[in-house]
């Protein structure tokens, strides 16, 4: 037996070993997933597979980047290399470079990122004279998107009488003539978009069974990561090879299927065994990340999902603390309760500031934290945000590319036509447009030969189009004999980018040049590593097929050091921390109102809320705040159902807010917030508060602030504590002036020391 299966426990082994038929690996939350399939591929190595039998899909190419480096590792550099190792896309597009002709494209194919896609069907849109507002270009792309991703070509969406008045019913009938001609335009382009990549794989396997069988031949082993992810078609695509030898190993955990939104259908690792009945099923249940405590109340809490398969996640590292429940009084106060319990955390423990992330249900409940750390000088980053090749610099440059590559790219062409500004203005564009659409042909052909397509244009007009032909004609030429980063300096120089970024001194043109500088540095790095790769594929083409499948979860996030991280629970599945803060436990954000009541959607959330519990190793923390400034006003939110679902065992419950009191009588007032029939006994009662307030302005902030009377006519004073609408629990420390010039200076539990003007001050004396 090889040294590196001694590594494994019994279950990872059974899983590596076996290889009589169909195997499905459910993986829970930190169980070693990775480590099984880089050693079941050196085992398939190592025992008569050789690399080009055996395809591995991933979801990143970051993934694929890992494993081959640890197959590496174990089998050696040159074995690891030849494997079909990547993301579906990737792979995919690497078949249908081959295979283009068998679908009347050219090897030479573009692809259409999502902002291309939008701007051709914005297009499209305005050419069949729709309203852009009922028609709006994303909403009309998601649709097309997922008619994709169900293998739904437009003549079968044509045919659909359920998406026809399900379109009909959204005020968008034409979105059928959409597609169409979307289609239609994508090809005369020698275009294809990202889901293109999957539907033309799909239907070259189906119209051309000698194309298929050759690659089912080829491919003898077929493993697939992250199987919970998979859309309809990848899952379609995977059983067309996988049909003759049944040789499929598929890894993923139900129980962290988040990605509905994208297409993801759970119902393919729910019902793998019955697509395969004679599948081997293995379960990965020891949790090598997160403490005791945090294993056991996340079993909890996805045990109430009823659509599932079983299993029982354990750990077998220290207990741990239990979950520290925060109730904050605003969502304002949870910011500084959130950044307070950081800061001394890492005061107390060894933890560096990347030991620590916030994560939240959408990107808007970033500022709160964000204002919060800034204000104690904590640093921090936001996970995500603009990559680097979405920038508007980066974008124009790829455009000159790919028309170079492709000079019938629409999107590329009408892109750069006038940039840098050479007077060539939309009037003109839209000529060129109008001809090519009437006689079904490319906006570069028409260029080529205006007269032919009766393009009638002013002797300055044409002489502008003539240049711009000419240097994009230079370019092509040029390119095939360059590689990558020789080609990409001529264009950037010869086109006036370099020109157009160095004009001034201004910071923002700094920074674009900066930008297009690291374009070039990492093209020269593109061209060196692949040739002491041994990997002849240098040129611009090879280059831009890479840099068109990174997406912003595949990208290497920027490496900002010793940091905090803030992020969305969906942009943290796959990654841990020692210590997690999930914020904004509560009704209508987590889970979101956007669920309703529908139980599918429910559990979805539930699950997500299951990934970001389980990202922790040592420390988890739950916060949620009884207001929240939303829509412009104030809300009163309730406690998060999900709360509810985690054995109180595990839990710390918080403590009411104006006494001490014991843990029982905590987890009794918290139960009590959920408004629903819950096992604890009634609530007692507490001694009521009174609140200082005679009317209502608002506030420079927005956010609705009380008039109070003068200090003197309430009788605050120096000791007595408050309850503060935002900023919760104070101790007044002095009070000052008098009517509408009286001020309370106060020492808050968790925002620290603040002056108040009273007359605008909203609060409620405790005591």
């Amino acid at each position: 037996m090889s040294d590196y299966l001694n590594e494994l426990n019994e279950g990872q082994r059974a899983a590596v070993l076996y290889n009589d038929g169909p195997s499905l690996v459910i993986a829970g939350a930190g169980s070693g997933k990775t480590r099984v399939l880089t050693y079941k591929i050196a085992w398939l190595l190592e025992n008569g597979y050789q690399p080009w039998n055996i395809l591995a899909l991933t979801f990143t190419n970051k993934a694929a980047r890992e494993m081959k480096e640890r197959i590496a590792r174990q089998v050696g550099d040159g074995k690891a290399r030849r494997l079909w190792m990547g993301t579906f896309h990737s792979i995919f597009l690497r078949i249908l470079h081959t295979e283009a002709a068998k679908l009347g494209f050219t090897p030479q194919f573009t692809i259409y990122d999502a902002a291309d896609s939008k701007s051709l069907l914005r297009a499209i849109i305005k050419e069949m004279q729709l309203d852009e507002k009922a028609y709006k270009p994303g909403v009309v792309q998601a649709r097309i998107s997922n008619a994709k991703n169900h293998l739904v070509t437009p003549a079968g969406y044509a045919a659909n009488r359920e998406a026809y008045e399900g379109d009909c019913a959204a005020k968008m009938p034409a979105i059928r003539d959409i597609y169409r001609r979307y289609w239609d335009r994508c090809r005369q382009a020698d275009a294809m978009d990202f889901d293109d990549l999957l539907i033309y794989t799909y239907i070259l396997f189906r119209d051309h069974p000698e194309v298929l069988a050759r690659y089912q031949e080829q491919f003898r082993y077929i493993l697939v990561d992250e199987y919970q992810d998979t859309n309809f078609a990848q899952h379609s695509i995977v059983l067309q090879l996988a049909q003759g030898h049944r040789h499929v190993c598929v890894v993923g955990d139900d129980a962290q299927s988040i990605y509905s939104f994208r297409g993801a259908d759970i119902d393919n690792i729910l019902y793998f065994t019955k697509v395969y009945p004679d599948t081997k099923v293995f379960k990965l249940e020891q949790n090598y990340r997160s403490t005791q405590t945090i294993v056991s109340a996340a079993n909890s809490l996805i045990e109430k999902n009823q659509r599932q398969i079983r299993k029982e996640v354990f750990s077998e590292k220290e207990k741990g603390d239990p979950i520290d429940v925060f109730q904050a009084y605003s969502d304002v106060e949870e910011g500084d309760i959130v950044t307070n319990k950081i800061k001394q955390l890492r005061q107390r423990g060894p933890y560096a500031w990347a030991d620590f992330a916030i994560l939240y249900r959408t990107n808007a409940q970033s500022r709160i934290f964000e204002e919060a750390l800034r204000k104690r000088s904590m640093p921090y980053r936001i996970y995500g945000g603009l990559s680097f090749y979405q920038r508007k610099e980066i974008k124009d440059v790829i455009a000159y590319f790919r028309l170079v590559i492709n000079p019938h790219d629409e999107e590329a062409f009408k892109r750069i036509i006038n940039y840098p500004a050479r007077g060539i203005g939309d009037t003109t564009v839209g000529k060129i447009t109008s001809a090519a659409t009437e006689h079904g042909t490319s906006l570069w052909t028409v260029l080529c030969e205006p007269l032919s397509y009766g393009l009638k244009l002013n002797k300055g007009t044409a002489g502008k189009l003539q240049g711009f032909k000419e240097l994009i004609a230079g370019f092509l030429e040029s390119s095939a004999q360059k590689n990558a980063y020789e080609a990409g300096m001529e264009i950037i120089q010869a086109s006036g980018i370099a020109r157009d970024v160095t004009q001034d001194n201004s910071p923002e043109n700094l920074s674009r040049k900066e930008n297009v500088d690291e374009l070039l540095n990492g093209m020269s790095d593109f061209c060196a590593q692949r040739l002491e790769e041994g990997d002849d594929r240098i040129r611009l083409g090879d280059f831009l097929s890479e840099v068109s499948l990174l997406t912003d979860q595949d990208s290497d996030k920027e490496n900002d050091g010793e940091k905090i991280t803030l992020m969305t629970v969906h942009s943290a599945k796959g990654l841990e921390f020692k210590n997690v803060f999930v914020v904004g436990m509560e009704e209508g954000l987590f889970p979101s109102e956007m669920s309703g009541n529908s139980p599918r959607v429910l559990e979805e959330e539930r699950r997500l809320f299951y990934v970001a519990i389980t990202r922790a190793e040592e420390h988890c923390f739950l916060s949620y705040a009884k207001t929240r400034f939303r829509y412009g006003k104030t809300e009163f939110c309730r406690p998060s159902r999900f709360l509810q679902d985690i054995d109180v065992r595990f839990l710390h419950l918080p403590q009411e807010a104006i006494a001490r009191r014991q843990v029982d009588e905590a987890a009794r007032n918290f139960r009590s917030n959920f408004h629903v029939a819950t096992p604890f006994p009634p609530e007692s009662r507490q001694r009521p508060l009174r609140r200082i307030e005679t009317g209502s302005t608002l506030g420079m902030s927005g956010r609705a602030a009380s008039a109070s009377p003068s200090a003197a006519s309430h009788g605050l004073s120096a000791g007595q504590h408050i309850e503060h609408e935002r900023f919760g629990i104070g101790e007044v420390l002095r009070v000052e002036g008098e009517g509408d010039n009286a001020k309370a200076t106060i020492r808050f539990r968790n925002a620290g020391e603040k002056q108040l003007l009273l007359r605008f001050a909203r609060f409620k004396i405790i005591d």
